[in-house]
């Protein structure tokens, strides 16, 4: 069984930045898919940010550029690295992860089997 705590969160001005983090505990996968997804109010979940089991990263056009996942490999903490936000980000952020092989789309992210409580992030 897994669980996944996101932390990070909170209110930032527009061209700021923030870091999300997501501990994982439990038994990972021998081969793990990780990645960040988001939900406004009112809207659908949004795959933001994939990263394969083979190290691949994928990324929502809407952030590209922006944002960056990366993982820790000492102890699977996995980061979302938000630069330059706007107010259109602002969003429930949620990491998820799935036994995979390979790489990953970032659209099947929302999808992944475990998910976080999330993290509220607001860009003003």
């Amino acid at each position: 069984h897994v669980q996944l705590v996101e932390s990070g969160g909170g209110s930032v001005q527009t061209g700021g930045s923030l870091r999300l983090s997501c501990v994982p505990s439990g038994s990972l996968f021998e081969r793990t898919c990780m990645g960040w997804f988001r939900q406004a109010p009112g809207m659908n979940r949004e795959g933001v940010a994939a990263l394969g089991s083979d190290g691949s990263t994928r990324y929502a056009d809407s952030v590209k550029g922006r944002f960056t996942i990366s993982k820790n490999s000492r102890n699977n903490t996995l980061y979302l690295q938000m630069n330059n936000p706007k107010p259109e980000d602002t969003a429930m952020y949620y990491c998820a992860v799935e036994s995979c092989l390979g790489g990953v789309l970032v659209t099947v992210v929302p999808d992944f089997g475990y998910r976080g409580q999330g993290t509220q992030v607001t860009v003003s």
